[in-house]
């Protein structure tokens, strides 16, 4: 069995997407397609920068999402193939289970852009820059990590945001409280706390004020089935009702993304193969969760080619 992964917050990167859009006209029309929607030079910026303004939240997250739908179109389009036929599941990180409900027919392209610039804006505003942090935990589990978090609160919020492999959670939260934490990683056995270069504490309840917005945009988009059933950041189950994947992607804001969780069901489901489009972040990830997994990541034009050999 067969997945298709797609990346989250963090792997873009100038450059992304120019050398593929310079060899397939397929993967210019994504790009085109997503400028149009987003209204904005967004292709430019992901091709010649500046980084300042590619890290921003609002164009980094339509930014990945576009880059890695055009290396699934040209994937499809030029090897002649069906994702429906070619994968059993797929998912995403974060942002990333956008991606891969657009991937799966779920939400169309325009409208997917659409909701990752307002997700990206909603969560910028939700907190005052500098009044939230976030922080890896390397050498973690979810149990260490949750009981510094309950530590360093001191009232104060501080939360498991990510789950994403059996060496590494990251916490969310204010940020004296995830400064506690990364000063306290060695009385919980963990090996080191590293404070992350982002804006906002994404993944924790100091997020409610997007995850208002998101509810509101998702009420009316235009949403359907996935032609494959795709697995749910906050739950690790797959869904393919348009109404519950709605509702997920709300919860999504402020809950914990349990990436470890979702690989180890999909792999015990049977999925033993793992493509991920756009990106080489979470095929790490995937080994250091199953290890017997085989990984492929999609970037090149030479990636494709060498993917589609094995399809």
């Amino acid at each position: 069995m067969r997945a298709f992964v797609f990346p989250g917050q963090g792997s873009q990167a100038v450059g992304m997407g120019k050398a593929l859009a310079e060899a397939s006209g397929i993967a210019r029309e994504v790009f085109q397609e997503v400028d149009d929607a987003l209204g904005q030079k967004l292709f430019q910026l992901m091709s010649e920068g500046p980084e300042s303004d590619l890290t921003l939240t609002e164009n980094a997250q339509p930014a990945i999402m576009a880059n890695a739908i055009a290396t699934l179109r040209v994937m499809e389009k030029e090897g002649g193939i069906r994702l429906s036929e070619k994968a059993d599941f797929v998912a995403g990180h974060s942002l990333g289970e956008y991606t891969a409900l657009c991937a799966a027919g779920a939400l169309d392209l325009a409208t997917t852009a659409k909701l990752l610039k307002l997700r990206g804006r909603s969560m910028q505003a939700a907190v005052p820059v500098g009044i939230g942090a976030m922080a890896a935990l390397l050498g973690a589990d979810t149990e260490k990590a949750q009981a510094l978090a309950d530590a360093a609160a001191e009232g104060e919020v501080c939360a498991v945001a990510n789950d994403n492999d059996p060496t590494q959670v990251v916490i969310s939260g204010h940020k004296g409280a995830i400064e506690r934490a990364v000063a306290l990683v060695k009385d919980f056995g963990i090996k080191r706390g590293v404070l992350l270069p982002v804006s906002a504490p994404f993944h924790c309840s100091l997020m409610q004020p997007a995850a208002d917005a998101m509810a509101e945009a998702l009420a009316t988009a235009a949403l359907r089935a996935p032609v494959v059933p795709v697995y749910a950041n906050v739950t690790a189950s797959p869904v393919a009702d348009p109404d519950a994947i709605r509702k997920l992607l709300v919860e999504q804001v402020t809950g914990r993304v349990r990436w470890r969780e979702s690989v180890a069901a999909m792999f015990a489901a049977g999925v033993t193969d793992y493509i991920e489009c756009g990106g080489k972040v979470l095929g790490p990830m995937i080994k250091r969760i199953a290890p017997d997994a085989n990984t492929s990541a999609v970037i090149t034009m030479d990636d494709i080619e060498s993917v589609l050999k094995g399809l």
